[in-house]
């Protein structure tokens, strides 16, 4: 009977344990997702100018976050036909899935239109931190953007980069 009471004091506190901790995330997440359900039909999908670190004529629409403060957004990006990214680097992960057009991902310091590789809607890219690389949009494109925050956009060369022109 004694050794049934040790089972019972020691087991009973453990099984709770057990039981609260499956109810809990088994550890904390870096991102712990939107507040709100969020949901976008196409038709609802909130366009402007922008960003200002790219040429004119590209439009933005931010769907999740916000790419000037710290934490995970999603934005979408929508090029006119032939617009040009030039060669450029990002201090964070970059992840773009292409939903419409072709969106052509070249690497390295120098764009070089000929050494792209046509990503059509539906295809997916990660880019690590510091990777250089820079794209041309083949008809209308757009792309879904999705990184950490502060978004920021460094050129390779300066004189590509249109925040610094009048």
């Amino acid at each position: 009977m004694k050794t049934r009471r040790l089972f019972a004091a020691t087991a009973a506190p453990l099984l709770f344990a057990a039981v609260a901790n499956a109810q809990e995330p088994a550890h904390a997440l870096p991102d712990p997702g939107p507040r709100d359900h969020v949901l976008y039909r196409a038709a609802d999908v909130a366009w402007r100018a922008g960003p200002g670190s790219l040429e004119p004529g590209a439009r933005m629409a931010i769907l999740e976050g916000d790419p000037s403060q710290p934490g995970i957004f999603t934005m979408r990006i929508l090029m006119p036909d032939g617009f040009r990214i030039a060669p450029h680097w990002h201090p964070n992960p970059e992840r773009v899935t292409v939903v419409s057009g072709t969106f052509r991902l070249g690497a390295g310091d120098v764009l070089n239109a000929g050494a792209t590789t046509p990503l059509g809607a539906g295809s997916y890219t990660a880019m690590p931190p510091g990777m250089r690389h820079y794209a041309i949009a083949d008809g209308e494109t757009v792309i879904q953007l999705t990184s950490v925050g502060p978004w920021e956009i460094t050129y390779v060369n300066p004189a590509d980069d249109p925040r610094g022109r009048k």
